[in-house]
């Protein structure tokens, strides 16, 4: 045989081989016939070709109908909880700190004493100006009764109009003595009320910065303690500038917005208030804008300077389409889901998607309520696969 004939020769003979291999294995012609071979039960839920081809079988998945909800418009932003009031209790006067009237952490009432610096020195300045005054109070009633006396004498042309004008003089220099003698005594009366420090607001206070025995000095920069208000309390926040105009829109039209602050992980929440206030400029820096929000905080949920994720109520969206987060996909045509058509197959429609709310997601475009949505066994799905829903989502 020739060297050329030789590879027809074999194509030939593997050709054959294949026929007979297909012809004589068990079940192949029943299997080509679409009836049931060799090794498989007559009236099977599924053909032989399903069997031998995996992706030709339904695709388990679990389904949930789009619904149709009131839905929260929502703005996430990270926010720093801050106090609307923190003080540092500093004394005012200078002394030996004798005693404190509180323990630390613990929440003291505006006016409540603090501590109390030795006032020795400053009763006895209170009692020396106090004693300038009887002084001069005596002397200006003695001048007083000689001015009296110099004006009988005057109207008998006794004395000289200038003896008179000279006493009148002198009356009029021990008034002038007494009420700064008086002004003396209430700066000293002053001085010795600072040696009782008080809270000067409400709060809880802080660890303390100097014990009892200490040398205070007048307005030192470590000061006693700190108050920090805890109730209420702000949270500040930042939004992007893009977000602006819908907050101020929706901060203007006079509805209080309503704040929601989460804790780090975003997994449980913490408290609800109310937003006060914008700031006046946008950061160049970073684009964004800081707002405030307050907190009634009665319980102590918040913790100054405390991280909490931040949501931002800005408006209701009334009877939008949802559906939940974890159903949607993402891919080269943007987001969409698989949905079950009439044929019980899988098709993908490509979404519009708006606000987002405790896990469901508003479609704006794509579905309407009562569409059955693919939420789990999404790996194995391909347009127009048979799918087996095993168990609808929103049955519970």
């Amino acid at each position: 045989m020739s060297l050329l004939k030789k590879p027809f020769v074999l194509a030939a003979g593997l050709a054959v081989a294949v026929a007979a291999v297909y012809w004589f294995w068990p079940g192949a012609e029943s299997a080509a016939a679409g009836k049931p071979g060799a090794g498989q039960r007559q009236g099977g839920p599924r053909s032989a070709g399903a069997a031998t081809n995996p992706w030709a079988m339904p695709v388990p998945v679990r389904v949930i109908e789009a619904g149709s909800t009131d839905l929260k418009v929502q703005i996430k932003a990270i926010g720093t909880v801050t106090p609307l009031n923190s003080v540092l209790v500093q004394s005012r006067v200078s002394g030996p700190l004798q005693q404190l009237y509180f323990k630390e952490g613990e929440k003291v009432e505006a006016g409540q004493l603090l501590a109390q610096i030795d006032p020795a020195d400053y009763k006895t300045e209170l009692a020396q100006v106090q004693g300038q005054k009887e002084q001069n109070v005596a002397l200006l009633k003695s001048a007083e009764q000689d001015l009296a006396r110099f004006a009988k004498l005057k109207e008998q042309n006794t004395i000289a109009a200038q003896q008179m004008n000279a006493q009148q003089a002198l009356v009029n220099q021990l008034k002038g003595a007494i009420k700064s003698n008086q002004a003396a005594i209430d700066a000293a009366a002053l001085q010795l009320s600072y040696t009782r420090i008080k809270a000067p607001i409400s709060g809880r206070l802080g660890l303390r910065a100097v014990d009892p025995g200490n040398l205070i000095q007048a307005n030192s920069a470590e000061g006693i303690v700190t108050i920090t208000q805890s109730s209420p309390i702000a949270v500040v926040f930042t939004i992007p500038e893009t977000q602006l105009q819908q907050v101020r829109s929706a901060f203007r039209g006079g509805a209080a917005l309503s704040v929601e602050a989460w804790d780090r992980a975003e997994q449980m929440p913490l408290a609800n208030g109310t937003l006060t206030t914008l700031d006046n400029q946008i950061d160049i820096a970073t684009g964004t804008l800081k707002l405030k929000a307050e907190f009634a905080n009665q319980n102590e949920e918040l913790f100054p300077n405390q991280f909490v994720n931040v949501r931002l109520n800005v408006a209701v969206q009334n009877a939008a389409v949802t559906i939940p987060q974890d159903a949607v996909q993402y891919g080269a045509q943007g987001t969409y889901v698989y949905m079950i058509d009439d044929n019980n197959k899988a098709q993908i429609r490509v979404l519009k998607l708006g606000a987002v709310d405790n896990g469901l997601v508003a479609v704006e475009d794509g579905l309407k309520a009562g569409d059955k949505v693919v939420l789990e066994g999404l790996d194995r799905l391909r347009p127009d696969r048979e799918v087996e829903v095993i168990q609808d989502a929103s049955e519970g």
